[in-house]
């Protein structure tokens, strides 16, 4: 693995969170649509994305995941044309779509089984939890931001993925439905939220990134005799964690 390799979650977009605002905004423009490619051409575009992420990635469950979710589905229309890029994109709200490669990675880490019950950490484009869906979890996902929860919502309803979604503070974890045997945080705090740790089973795994921003490492951990122990490290930059994270 090189560790060297980063998601970038800033950059040159102002044109792009221009476009962001209108997609969330629900802008059905034919400007915006304007040489939109076709399911055809989308489907080769996975399928060349995952060739690409084979050199890196293993788990076959997790390619074909990569290879079956349609990515075009969660980014602003505005960017379709770049949705099988192997970086990340903003989806307005300050918050971004990430990397094909670390949603993969982070998904790898998990080792994951069908039926395994996992939370994830920040919604978002609602992106990753179809990956996690479609290799058979059973996800619980919460957003702090309430305007991306309900979009995720309604493109993973579309797509006929079972994910069960609440707006809330992600350092909370959601109580009511551990122990999760896997954990996914995906965007950093600087600390590891201590209930995060107390919702992951004995033997359960967390990726998480840590961190400021402009110094973050993404952790695998797994839980043993109550403690994390680190598994993998990898260098990254993600947007940080919101709310309680903050304090």
């Amino acid at each position: 693995m090189d560790l060297r390799r980063r998601h970038l979650t800033t950059g040159p977009w102002i044109m792009g969170l221009i476009f962001a605002g209108a997609w969330l905004a629900g802008c059905g423009c034919g400007s915006c649509l304007a040489g939109t490619p076709d399911e055809e051409t989308f489907a080769r575009r996975r399928a060349a994305l995952v060739s690409e992420l084979r050199s890196e990635i293993r788990d076959p469950a997790v390619l074909s995941a990569i290879g079956k979710v349609p990515r075009h589905r969660f980014v602003p229309e505005a960017q379709l044309d770049e949705a099988y890029g192997n970086y990340p994109l903003p989806i307005g709200q300050g918050q971004t779509i990430s990397q094909p490669f670390i949603v993969a990675y982070m998904t790898e880490s998990l080792k994951l089984h069908r039926g395994d019950k996992v939370l994830e950490v920040g919604t978002g484009s609602g992106y990753q939890a179809a990956i996690l869906a479609e290799i058979g979890a059973r996800v619980y996902s919460l957003e702090i931001i309430d305007e991306l929860s309900r979009r995720a919502g309604r493109i993973l309803s579309d797509l006929g993925y079972q994910v069960a979604l609440r707006v809330a503070d992600g350092w909370d974890g959601w109580p009511e439905e551990a122990p999760f045997d896997a954990i996914i945080i995906t965007a950093a705090p600087r600390a590891i939220p201590p209930p995060i740790v107390a919702q992951l089973r004995e033997g359960g795994r967390l990726s998480v990134p840590l961190g400021p921003e402009g110094s973050q490492v993404l952790y695998t951990y797994v839980k043993r005799d109550g403690k994390l122990v680190e598994l993998a490290r990898l260098d990254v930059r993600f947007v940080p964690m919101t709310g309680k994270a903050l304090r």
